[in-house]
């Protein structure tokens, strides 16, 4: 089975976003939290069908209900979350990441 590997500035920007939205309404963070959690399902549900491509290697996933992305990539042995990214900020700022 295919396991997703998030990272590390990837985690940061979730956990960052998560906090933002608790202390905007309490719940709303863990809303937030079990928003990305679907779509990290929906990536590895789509692994071999082809989701959506952003460019050759990155593929997006949009999280329902919040202004954010997750951008990752297919590696040899697991999913790469290179970012969770808010949708209307700094386009391709993560794309260094991928260097990495």
């Amino acid at each position: 089975m295919t396991t997703l590997f998030f990272d590390p500035d990837a985690r940061d920007e979730f956990l960052e976003a998560a906090d933002y939205y608790e202390k905007c309404r309490a719940g709303l963070g863990k809303i937030f939290c079990s928003d990305v959690e679907a779509a990290t399902k929906n990536i590895l549900l789509k692994l071999l069908s082809g989701s959506v491509s952003l460019h050759a290697p990155f593929r997006i996933c949009l999280i329902s209900k919040f202004p954010f992305s997750i951008i990752d990539t297919i590696e040899s042995d697991h999913i790469r979350i290179i970012a969770v990214a808010h949708t209307k900020r700094k386009p391709g700022y993560w794309l260094s990441r991928a260097e990495k």
